[in-house]
């Protein structure tokens, strides 16, 4: 039998995006929902085995994802979570950890761009174990030894601020090398626009996730 997901996004062509990828993964989506009070009540009423959730859901756009996580665990403990950001954010991956790290998962975006890879963190995190995104956990240590060396060396004198990171570039930079180490494209929301891209560097941007997909189809069939 197929595992039962329920997906929380309040964005209608994530929610379709994420139940296509699924679904040729081999899961069944058996809810949707907009927002956490929604998820909350479709979680009670169709007991799937995971919630595939976003990180920023209304009313506030902030971290409705990880209390709603929180809140499942609590009251459906035998329902895995699959928190979905946009960006890294490792202060939210300790606060969904503080109870522990079982039925628990924490991905970007950008990995649901490979159903089998995505299928496989789906069906980890269902049965009880983890799937923790790589780069959030390098930014995780990464914090933790910093912290541990300027406890050695005491107070460090303050740093004037450099220029802002172009982030666009940064989510690009990444979706490129993402695709390249993986062998596989990539379709990821930058602003209003889903950029499209594959592992030899081209990309193109899309106004919708499907079309940033088929793109992609079209040319990995070009390539073949």
């Amino acid at each position: 039998m197929a595992l039962r997901v329920v997906i929380a996004d309040d964005s209608l062509l994530i929610r379709e995006g994420v139940a296509r990828v699924l679904a040729d993964a081999g899961l069944q989506v058996v809810g949707r929902a907009g927002d956490a009070a929604e998820l909350m009540a479709t979680v009670a009423a169709q007991a799937p085995d995971v919630a595939v959730v976003d990180i920023r859901m209304p009313p506030t756009h902030t971290d409705e994802g990880v209390r709603a996580a929180r809140d499942i665990r609590a009251r459906f403990p035998a329902v895995g979570v699959l928190v979905l950001s946009q960006y890294a954010e490792p202060e939210y991956v300790v606060d969904l950890l503080r109870d522990g790290a079982a039925g628990i998962g924490y991905l970007l975006k950008d990995r649901i761009a490979d159903p089998d890879d995505f299928g496989a963190a789906v069906r980890r995190v269902a049965a009880g174990g983890s799937a923790l995104d790589p780069s959030v956990v390098e930014l995780i240590v990464a914090r933790t030894v910093r912290a541990e060396q300027a406890a050695a060396v005491g107070p460090a004198a303050p740093v004037a601020p450099g220029p802002p990171a172009d982030m666009e570039q940064v989510m690009l930079d990444h979706a490129v090398a993402w695709a390249r180490e993986h062998g596989t494209g990539v379709a990821r929301e930058v602003g209003s626009e889903f950029v499209a891209v594959l592992p030899d560097g081209r990309h193109a941007r899309h106004a919708t996730f499907h079309a940033a997909l088929a793109w992609l189809d079209e040319q990995g069939s070009e390539a073949g």
